[in-house]
């Protein structure tokens, strides 16, 4: 159900999207099942930011970030943090979107997950690209995109890419 609701989200739909996973949120706790409820709720909060809805998904990834340091199920942190960082910017606070932008990125250095990794140095070089800050931008991002040798077809590369065209013009 989560899955879908984020489809929906994407596709135009996010208010139907919330209610979805928020109904696939609930079904998973009825079961007893809690290792995927962060990554779950990480979901519900991209949706609401898809809403126009920032705060909510804010308050939900709270709620994911209590979970992480409750249980130790941390494989999907850094992902937390970078979408934290994206709501932020969205309810207009830049200057905490940047720390935790920091933070996601100290994250997954510590885990070795690169593609959480270029994701969030991705969006933080996005906001030092919007603050005028475009060498800097460019510092970040470019040593993370060259460790990639494959999958330049995926979204993630794709949008790395383009912002170092951008920056480099």
């Amino acid at each position: 159900m989560v899955w879908r609701g984020l489809s929906l989200a994407a596709l135009g739909n996010p208010q139907q999207g919330v209610e979805v996973i928020k109904q696939g949120i609930a079904a998973m706790r009825a079961w007893g099942v809690s290792s995927f409820i962060p990554y779950s709720i990480t979901q519900l909060a991209d949706a609401y930011g898809m809403a126009g809805q920032p705060a909510a998904g804010l308050e939900w990834l709270g709620e994911a970030i209590s979970i992480i340091e409750a249980t130790g199920e941390r494989w999907y942190e850094a992902e937390i943090r970078r979408l934290r960082g994206d709501l932020l910017r969205a309810a207009g606070d830049d200057t905490t979107a940047e720390a935790s932008f920091r933070d996601a990125i100290a994250v997954a250095s510590k885990q070795q997950a690169k593609l959480f990794e270029l994701r969030a140095s991705t969006s933080l070089s996005r906001l030092r690209c919007d603050r005028g800050k475009r060498t800097e931008a460019r510092e970040l991002l470019a040593p993370v995109y060259g460790w990639f040798t494959e999958g330049f077809d995926t979204l993630d590369l794709k949008e790395a890419k383009a912002l170092l065209e951008e920056l480099a013009s």
